[in-house]
């Protein structure tokens, strides 16, 4: 494939990802209060996993190979269970704003992470990119803080999920190099699925009593910000660098703050727009084309795909 189009598919398919992402922030807060972390992660957990296993069936899907399962497993452990647990918990602290920012160091730590175990390029721009991006989220941050949103515990849960989040990534990008974005993606949700079933009797009752629209808010969250936003997600990865996937969700705290404010009524103030303006315009920079050096922050070469998945999502 052509390596301008293979940038363009990725770029669209990160795009997809960080406004579905943005959406579940603001999704759990609302779901939050009907349901219980454990209870809201599992059924979003199992709501994707039957979106993607149906697509699976359709597109025939195998199982993926052995020297897959271990980022599989690792990523649905950590990603998919352990992060949506504390993040639906950080999210009954703090508000849906303030845990996207602290969520967002994950960036960071990938950047870290990419760099020591997958030998990832830093390059010039997507650490001036990264940096004008953590600042915004600083920003933000303050401004939350100034406004009294915030509590220790809330960041503190949030940190865990920023850090389950760092680690997951890190063990999927590998796990891409021998199976399909949907392969990586259905069973990471099928693991982390698994790790969340001791909340299953949670689940069962919460649900009798929850309203229509936190339990369709639950289903929203399976079947478009897991099951769509990480087989996107997973796709996007195959195709270029973790360091420079993670300096994309740094729009995520901006679109939150926007999503908030118009779905929650959590208003924003001067400060927190000035902080997501930088959030965007530092993914802006850390995504842009050197032309003098185009190879250094160019996307790299798709990783070889199975032949018969090669169009996985």
């Amino acid at each position: 494939m052509n390596p301008r189009r293979t940038e363009l598919l990725a770029a669209g398919a990160a795009t997809v990802t960080v406004v579905l992402w943005a959406s579940a922030f603001v999704s759990i807060r609302s779901a939050g209060e009907a349901y219980s972390p454990g209870a809201l992660a599992l059924g979003r957990l199992l709501s994707g996993a039957l979106a993607l296993g149906v697509l699976c069936l359709v597109r025939r899907e195998g199982l993926p190979p052995r020297e897959a399962w271990r980022g599989i497993a690792v990523s649905g452990i950590l990603w998919f269970g352990f992060y949506m647990v504390v993040l639906n918990w950080g999210e009954q602290q703090v508000d849906a704003g303030t845990a996207a920012l602290v969520v967002n160091i994950g960036p960071l730590l990938i950047a870290l992470l990419g760099a020591r175990l997958l030998g990832d390029a830093m390059p010039p721009r997507l650490l001036a990119g990264m940096a004008v991006s953590f600042a915004g989220a600083v920003t933000v941050g303050l401004s939350m803080t100034d406004e009294g949103g915030s509590s220790v515990l809330g960041v503190v849960l949030c940190l865990l999920a920023a850090i389950a989040y760092a680690g997951g990534v890190v063990a999927q990008k590998p796990a891409l190099g021998s199976a399909s974005p949907l392969q990586v993606t259905t069973f990471g949700c099928l693991v982390g699925a698994v790790v969340c079933l001791p909340f299953a009797g949670q689940l069962v009752s919460e649900a009798a009593h929850a309203p229509a629209s936190a339990t369709l808010n639950m289903v929203y969250l399976g079947v478009f910000p897991t099951a769509l936003a990480f087989t996107t997600w997973a796709y996007a990865l195959a195709r270029t660098t973790a360091s420079r996937m993670g300096a994309t969700t740094y729009a995520v705290p901006a679109l939150v703050v926007l999503m908030s404010w118009l779905a929650l009524g959590e208003v924003p103030g001067l400060l927190t727009l000035a902080g997501g303006a930088l959030c965007l315009a530092g993914v802006a920079v850390s995504r842009s084309r050197n032309r003098n050096a185009a190879g250094l922050v160019t996307v790299t070469a798709p990783v070889p795909q199975p032949e018969k998945a090669s169009d996985s999502s």
